[in-house]
């Protein structure tokens, strides 16, 4: 199956531009993903790796491909959403100016939503989401933000999310009724929301069209939720683990990867909070999740 295996700056803890200075300059993480083996890397936050000709220069001159980033949106609120709309267009424009890519592998602007307060401060499907009633306008939200993306001829791909509307496997096939949007699974959300990601793969293959593996530790999960932790400190304490350190079956989804003849990005991720681990011990885990896929054929 044709594929490439990107990595992200969400894995070195680059989350926000105002997390200044980040925990790694982009020239050294450009440097340290391609002499790892990695095809591509997402954008992070946009502006972070550069726009324009800085963009394309600094991922050429590794061999790096643009496999994508994310673009939050309040796709729950009309006047939020409309105020976020020239962020979507600038991100749109990142996309467009980066190095031309083969066929497949041009960069999917992954929509993502801004977040619920109250699934972020208790993530895993634990609290309800998005009442009946109130799916249509956000659903016709998603579609017109990935219309918007097409018409600068880029395929988006929806992205589910802990502390999110679209958390649990329920929530994503709602949205996949109401829409005709590209699916990003990401099999370490999937897992913490109470999913499976194999069985997903299977369900979905039809609409999925971008890959973020991801791995991740329920029992971390189960601590920090006991604890009163929120999102974003089950990051910091390891909820996403090195692949083959938490439960996701990687063997397995790999293998129904290749019975789905997935073709496209597989985007390592292993998301951190800035200073939770050494720059040194980030590098080298993400070194080792790229040969934990190469064990695999991939």
């Amino acid at each position: 199956m044709p594929v490439k295996v990107a990595n992200a700056p969400v894995s070195f803890g680059v989350f926000e531009l105002s997390d200044a200075p980040p925990p790694l300059g982009p020239d050294a993480m450009v440097r340290a993903l391609a002499e790892a083996g990695y095809e591509g890397i997402d954008s992070g936050p946009i502006g972070y790796l550069g726009t324009g000709s800085a963009l394309a220069d600094r991922l050429s001159g590794h061999g790096l491909l643009l496999a994508g980033g994310w673009v939050d949106l309040r796709y729950g609120d009309a006047e939020a959403y409309a105020r976020g709309l020239p962020a979507l267009e600038a991100a749109l424009e990142v996309f467009t100016a980066a190095p031309s890519a083969p066929e497949g592998f041009a960069p999917r602007p992954t929509l993502a939503c801004s977040g619920s307060p109250e699934r972020f401060a208790r993530p895993g499907g634990i609290v309800p989401g998005l009442a009946a009633g109130e799916w249509p306008a956000y659903a016709a939200r998603v579609q017109e933000a990935a219309d918007r993306c097409r018409e600068r001829g880029l395929e988006p791909a929806f992205h589910h999310h802990l502390g999110t509307y679209v958390e649990t496997p329920e929530d994503v096939e709602r949205l996949l009724e109401l829409t005709d949007v590209k699916l990003c699974l990401d099999t370490g959300h999937l897992l913490l929301a109470g999913g499976d990601p194999v069985t997903a793969l299977r369900d979905w293959a039809a609409r999925v069209d971008h890959v973020h593996i991801k791995d991740g530790d329920t029992k971390i999960q189960a601590a920090a939720l006991a604890d009163g932790a929120d999102l974003r400190e089950l990051m910091g304490r390891g909820g996403f683990a090195p692949l083959g350190e938490g439960e996701l079956d990687l063997p397995g989804v790999v293998r129904v990867l290749g019975e789905i003849g997935y073709s496209g990005w597989l985007v390592i991720e292993q998301d951190t909070l800035p200073g939770r681990r050494t720059v040194e011990q980030n590098i080298a885990d993400q070194a080792a999740n790229r040969r934990k896929l190469k064990e695999l054929g991939l």
